[in-house]
């Protein structure tokens, strides 16, 4: 399905316990759909996904990016407006570029036991990315 696609990940570092498991299982989806994960970006929250996410995007050799967090509900508003602002950016810098951003960010509003019943999202986030990719070619 994605022989050939070279993929780029920007994963979240805060709820790095709920986001490695996320990372490790993008890793392994995108092996199994024959896309290769050529780069890899850590950055410290969510909120600092879309600049490291343009970074990829600009790179001639990445054909998408799959961004990857855990946005857990707080005691004020605060992770409703992160993942507000970073998804309506990541969803910009996808048209900008012509090319597929996956959200494999899982929040707001879920406690931590949410997040970690939700890790799966980030094979969710592969397959739209390596999806996209194809139907656009």
């Amino acid at each position: 399905m994605a022989k050939g696609m070279k993929i780029g990940i920007v994963a979240s570092e805060y709820n790095f316990d709920i986001t490695m498991m996320m990372l490790e299982r993008a890793r392994e989806h995108a092996k199994f759909l024959g896309a290769e994960i050529t780069k890899e970006i850590n950055v410290p929250g969510v909120y600092d996904m879309p600049l490291a996410v343009k970074k990829l995007l600009t790179d001639k050799n990445i054909d998408g990016v799959v961004a990857i967090g855990a946005v857990i509900e707080g005691e004020t508003k605060h992770d409703e407006v992160v993942m507000g602002q970073t998804s309506r950016k990541l969803t910009d810098l996808a048209v900008e570029f012509n090319k597929p951003v996956g959200l494999g960010i899982s929040g707001p509003g879920m406690t931590r036991l949410q997040a970690q019943e939700r890790v799966d999202k980030a094979k969710e986030a592969v397959e739209a990315v390596v999806k996209m990719h194809s139907r656009l070619q």
